[in-house]
């Protein structure tokens, strides 16, 4: 069995458990092996900002990794949820770096964990005039603040 496919398994009864009737497509995106869940419950499922959809993500690449311990890490999206938001993050970020760009001034984002930290630095990693750094290294979720380059 496919790493993929024993995640998938291992969703589906997680949810059948919780009382979740789901349809669970498999799929190789840009970002790695994706499960997108497709249900009626999807803001359950969802959470606040995305916060349950994390956990059952969490979850399921623990149990995943126990296993089949060299898995890759599997993506789980609910209803294309997490696709949107890192749609939008990504075109908020070049909004910003095209301030930047413009008024010279530094922009703050928002705290993000590490994942969303990654994609914005990616965005200005070969930007001429735009450079990203990450703030507060105490912090847990790390703001990102966007300057021009010297």
């Amino acid at each position: 069995m496919t790493p993929i496919a024993h995640a998938s398994q291992i969703l589906d009864t997680m949810l059948g458990y919780l009382g979740f009737t789901v349809k669970i497509d498999q799929f190789d995106g840009p970002e790695g092996p994706t499960l997108q869940i497709h249900t009626d419950d999807s803001q359950q499922l969802i959470g606040r900002r995305g916060s349950t959809m994390e956990d059952i993500q969490y979850l399921v690449n623990r149990i995943l990794q126990r296993h089949i311990p060299d898995a890759p890490r599997i993506r789980v999206d609910v209803e294309f949820f997490r696709s949107m938001r890192e749609d939008k993050l990504v075109d908020h970020a070049k909004e910003l770096g095209e301030r930047v760009r413009t008024t010279g001034k530094s922009e703050i984002m928002q705290p993000m964990n590490s994942y969303y930290r990654r994609m914005i630095h990616n965005i200005f990693v070969d930007d001429p005039a735009v450079m990203s750094v990450s703030m507060d290294p105490t912090e847990r979720f790390k703001r990102i603040q966007l300057k021009r380059r010297r």
